[in-house]
């Protein structure tokens, strides 16, 4: 198991991290100048940030109806998986699956491993043109993959919810109240941005 080191911040920190959170495309530069932090200062503390896998830089396309119209249905669905099965064997078979970066990677749009009453448990957010599609994925992709790196029976459980809009993404994004062109708007306050 691997054992990580918190990180204390201090008050330079919070300000970097706020502004990458209003738009992580800044440069240090320009981060110096809104903050009034030196821009080495920004820079070393940007890379180490980066280097503990403190700050993770993202681009989310959205393909639902609002978006490019791809996906107009979302599910999340928890799969129970028996007990035996662990998280070290889940990650290792999701990292040898060779449909992880080329079939899974269309339609699942986020997962995560769990637990669920002490069994490991897998949650994934499938995407689909349709509630229809996104069963037929789940039914004729995804589980006999995973059957087929498990063993037949080895999924005890699959519970699904067909989800609607998003309305908070990574603590500080609200898409239908502070977003503005893919960045958080000018207006909402560095005071509503939760750093720590």
């Amino acid at each position: 198991m691997m054992i990580r080191m918190t990180m204390k911040l201090n008050a330079q920190d919070i300000l970097i991290i706020r502004s990458l959170i209003r738009n992580p495309k800044l440069s240090d530069n320009q981060i110096g100048i809104m903050t009034g932090v030196p821009i080495r200062t920004v820079n070393r503390k940007r890379k180490k940030m980066e280097e503990k896998g403190l700050l993770n830089y993202y681009t989310n396309l959205n393909m639902g109806a609002d978006g490019t119209g791809r996906f107009n249905a979302r599910h999340l669905y928890l799969v129970k998986f028996k007990i035996g099965i662990s998280q070290n064997q889940i990650i290792n078979e999701v990292k040898m699956e060779p449909n992880v970066s080329t079939i899974f990677t269309e339609f699942i749009y986020e997962s995560h491993i769990a637990e669920i009453d002490g069994h490991t448990a897998l949650v994934l957010l499938i995407e689909g043109s349709s509630d229809d599609e996104i069963n037929i994925k789940f039914n004729e992709i995804i589980i006999p993959s995973i059957e087929k790196n498990h063993g037949t029976g080895s999924i005890i459980e699959v519970t699904t919810i067909r989800l609607g809009k998003s309305i908070r993404m990574f603590h500080n994004y609200l898409p239908m109240v502070n977003m503005d062109n893919g960045r958080i708007q000018e207006s909402w306050g560095d005071s509503a941005i939760f750093v720590e």
